[in-house]
């Protein structure tokens, strides 16, 4: 079986909450490694136009680890409706790839 990689995107209020999320899913092998890195956003939320900073994170997993991490970004984060997204990872660096698989899932 050829095992598929995932990036989950996800932004948090800030850096520390990206952080800590980071570091439960690192911790329980739910994704291999996170990247961070300051946005501006501009949208909708009830009703008003909001504007401001916030961290969004780059986090990569196997696809079967998707549904876990996402279940468990859900009950870390702070937002009530979180951004939380994936999509395939297409092809890449063999190597690296190999290292995700390694640290994530059962050991």
């Amino acid at each position: 079986m050829v095992t598929m990689f995932s990036a989950v995107y996800v932004i948090a209020g800030n850096m520390e909450e990206a952080g800590r999320i980071a570091r439960y899913l690192v911790e329980e092998r739910l994704v291999a490694c996170a990247n961070f890195f300051v946005v501006s956003s501009v949208f909708r939320w009830e009703g008003n136009i909001e504007e401001g900073s916030e961290v969004a994170m780059i986090c990569k997993t196997k696809t079967e680890l998707v549904p876990a991490a996402i279940r468990r970004i859900k009950e870390l984060h702070s937002y009530e409706v979180p951004c939380i997204t994936s999509w395939r990872i297409a092809d890449g660096h063999g190597p690296y790839l190999e290292w995700v698989g390694k640290e994530t899932g059962r050991q």
